[in-house]
């Protein structure tokens, strides 16, 4: 058995050793293609060492960004062929490939970047720590009350861009020793501002029900999926009611540990086919594409699970219930609003629709619920979350003019020392 399982790994790390060749060769060839970009241009730039199984991390920011890029221009540092082949095919915003750290070091140098930010805690982010003169800012991929949105890496940066009220509390029960005051910066959720699209169906009077899982996770601790303790019922009895519309948007990642896990996956979206081929005007919706916003607006109520789409769906301002994890070790944090929120229990007697039903129709949960999103995400009125991130960038930009006239009056040196670079 034993190995059957290391016969496994190594067939895996050949096919990710091709992939990667593969997209290597790609993204210089299209680089190749491209103008050179132009030197000493950008001013913000956003590190992101992952490859494309986690671009859901950095898309979300893509419009947000581009919004700042009218008055800063703004550049991916792309350190991961596949990552980069992906950014560059969504064309949203630049790109400098730099999968080295003598390329990550040649176009910095050459640009004046004042402002790096980060959507993610990967350990490759220590080599971009390296460079001073400029403010390093975590950003993140999203709000929500896991984990990882207390961990002691926040004090690796200059600042932590969070979302409100809630993400200080969070993080106060756990950080020692950290100016909250001058190290946190409250903007809101600026992707908010963007939730819109055009539809993939004609609205009629059905209920629009979007159904967000996460995926298995890769501990148990972590084990918040419930593709298969909720999701397959779940859908079941939504195609079944015919006053229903399903959106099934599923975590990219689902199925990648266990396989039972990517097969409950696969036979939620085989019934969503057949619902569909069996009534051509249900237009029940399997949800892949890259772009999230529309489907948060768009749905009536949604059914996710504990992660960052809690709290996107929450800055909508909309209905949702939350699936309670089935694992006894999976870590629920109930100081947030996950003290308060509707839970949708595996064994729901009822049954899930109409548990769903209750709360759309409950005016004391419409009232909970507009004290948890001002609690979480301050002003989310059309147009404030952007105006607070631009605020917030823009303080930073005038500090940053402030501390450089004091390097430049104290003759301080450039902060890159070219016989330290190593790959």
């Amino acid at each position: 058995m034993g190995l059957v399982s290391d016969g496994r790994k190594l067939a895996a790390l050949a096919r990710r050793a091709l992939a990667n060749r593969t997209a290597h060769r790609a993204v210089v060839h299209e680089i190749e293609k491209a103008p050179p970009h132009p030197p000493h241009h950008f001013r913000i730039a956003v590190y992101f060492a992952d490859g494309d199984v986690n671009m859901y991390q950095i898309r979300q920011w893509y419009r947000p960004l581009a919004e700042l890029a009218s008055t800063w221009p703004v550049v991916v540092l792309s350190r991961s062929a596949t990552g980069a082949r992906a950014i560059l095919a969504d064309g949203a915003l630049p790109v400098a490939y730099v999968p080295s750290v003598r390329k990550l070091e040649e176009f910095v140098v050459g640009q004046d970047i004042r402002i790096v930010l980060y959507v993610n805690q990967n350990t490759r982010n220590f080599q971009m720590f390296r460079y001073g003169h400029r403010w390093h800012v975590f950003i993140n991929h999203g709000e929500s009350d896991k984990m990882y949105m207390t961990t002691n890496q926040f004090k690796a940066y200059d600042y932590a861009f969070i979302a409100g009220t809630a993400a200080r509390e969070r993080l106060s029960r756990v950080l020692w020793d950290y100016d909250f005051d001058r190290r946190t910066v409250p903007i809101g959720r600026p992707q908010a501002d963007y939730y819109s699209g055009e539809l993939p169906y004609a609205p009629d009077d059905r209920a629009v029900v979007l159904y967000a899982p996460t995926w298995e996770g890769d501990r148990p601790s972590a084990h918040y999926g419930s593709i298969r303790t909720h999701g397959e019922r779940l859908v079941s009895e939504l195609l079944a009611t015919g006053r229903h519309r399903v959106i099934y948007r599923p975590h990219p990642r689902s199925g990648v540990i266990d396989p039972e896990y990517g097969a409950a996956n696969r036979r939620i979206i085989a019934a969503i086919a057949a619902a569909n081929a069996r009534d051509a005007g249900a237009h029940h919706v399997y949800d892949d594409r890259p772009e999230l916003g529309w489907q948060l607006s768009a749905a009536d109520i949604a059914v996710v699970d504990i992660s960052a789409m809690v709290y996107d769906r929450l800055a909508a301002g909309r209905p949702l219930l939350i699936t309670r994890p089935v694992d006894p070790e999976a870590s629920v944090d109930t100081g947030g609003y996950l003290a308060a929120c509707e839970w949708l229990h595996a064994d729901a007697p009822a049954g899930f629709v109409t548990e769903l039903e209750r709360v759309a129709g409950d005016p004391d949960v419409a009232a909970r619920l507009g004290y948890w999103v001002e609690h979480y995400f301050g002003d989310v009125s059309p147009g404030a979350p952007t105006a607070t991130f631009r605020a917030a960038i823009a303080r930073l930009m005038d500090d940053w003019e402030t501390w450089h006239a004091r390097s430049v009056a104290a003759g301080d040196p450039e902060d890159v020392d070219e016989a330290e670079l190593d790959d």
